[in-house]
């Protein structure tokens, strides 16, 4: 199944150091990159590479992340987050919106959501959302 990777799971993947406990989570994210399963949404990659401080840096992270294909968006892909939103919020739960459309787009493709988010979790009690 292809994924969807959340900004939490890049920004462990690309920090310098790492603790112990995020290595599993690390480990499972280079066997998708491994296995071609990994996909990017266009607002994820702007997550990722906002912030960066120095030209050199940001222009190699945006190369490296080239590799990495963006999902093409409709309006139904819109349309499902803001769906989601309604739903989750109704409940009490609240989220973002570039969160939405991620498990909007994953939903619409049958793709599973990887995060370390847990908001992602309170969203799955909502939503019909896979995560790993």
């Amino acid at each position: 199944m292809s994924v969807i990777v959340d900004t939490s799971v890049w920004s462990l993947a690309l920090r310098r150091k790492t603790l112990d406990d995020e290595a599993n989570v690390i480990n499972n994210f280079r066997d998708l990159i491994t296995d071609g399963r990994v996909f990017l949404l266009g607002a994820i990659r702007q997550e990722i590479l906002s912030g960066i401080r120095h030209t050199e840096q940001f222009t190699r992270l945006r190369d490296y992340l080239r590799a990495f294909p963006d999902l093409e968006l409709t309006i139904a892909d819109y349309e499902l987050a803001a769906e989601f939103f309604n739903t989750c919020r109704s409940n009490g739960v609240q989220g973002s919106n570039t969160d939405f459309l991620i498990c909007a787009t994953a939903v619409n493709r049958g793709y599973s959501i990887f995060t370390t988010d847990k908001d992602f979790q309170n969203f799955q009690v909502h939503i019909p959302i896979v995560l790993l």
